[in-house]
């Protein structure tokens, strides 16, 4: 039996705070803002993926907005 399962690392706002040397409060606030990328919700529980949040970086760390627009253009 094959399965295709991706194994995605989810990283909590402390551990993005981490890669962003800023705090798990400041994470928050901008995802509030729309200033990162949207988080996946599990539950209560926020999580971000780390392939996702490294590409962002790459790409200039553009707000949420353009970072859509990015990706949708990718997808084409």
């Amino acid at each position: 039996m094959s399965s295709t399962l991706t194994t995605e690392k989810l990283l909590t706002a402390k551990a993005v705070g981490q890669m962003l040397s800023l705090s798990k409060r400041q994470i928050f606030r901008l995802n509030s803002c729309s200033k990162i990328p949207a988080p996946i919700r599990i539950g209560g529980a926020v999580r971000w993926s780390e392939q996702e949040i490294s590409a962002w970086l790459a790409a200039g760390a553009p707000d949420r907005k353009a970072w859509k627009a990015m990706k949708q253009r990718e997808d084409k």
